[in-house]
């Protein structure tokens, strides 16, 4: 039941320019009077991201919603767990849709692929005309 509101909820908020990141962790619990925890917004995807994000699940064929991707967590190994045969398909990708240019041999690649938001921020920097 659960995962059918959340496939609900992708395919409605999925394709708008807000998306929202229904898996945010409190910082604490409910207070005695029952108010609401604070939301968490490191983990919330911005737009640029979200677009990013729905690109690797449909590039990488996988079977997760782009909303449940941390925009912190590691895309490499642990956090999402892409090889590297993923990031050179990711990479691909980006190249085509974006413009951007990822080297194998470029010394930063561990920094530019350790997240979708450091990924996002690559693009966005070095994003073609």
């Amino acid at each position: 039941m659960r995962s059918q509101r959340r496939e609900e909820v992708a395919r409605i908020f999925g394709r708008g320019r807000i998306v929202f990141n229904l898996e945010v962790v409190c910082q604490h619990k409910t207070g005695p009077g029952g108010e609401m925890c604070p939301m968490n917004e490191d983990r919330i995807q911005n737009s640029q991201e979200a677009e990013l994000a729905r690109l690797i699940v449909a590039t990488l064929n996988l079977e997760l919603s782009p909303v449940e991707i941390d925009p912190q967590a590691p895309l490499y190994g642990e956090g999402l767990g892409l090889d590297s045969i993923d990031m050179l398909e990711i990479a691909l990708v980006v190249s085509q849709e974006f413009g951007v240019k990822l080297r194998a041999d470029d010394k930063n690649n561990v920094k530019i692929f350790s997240s979708l938001r450091s990924l996002n921020s690559y693009i966005q920097q070095n994003r073609g005309p």
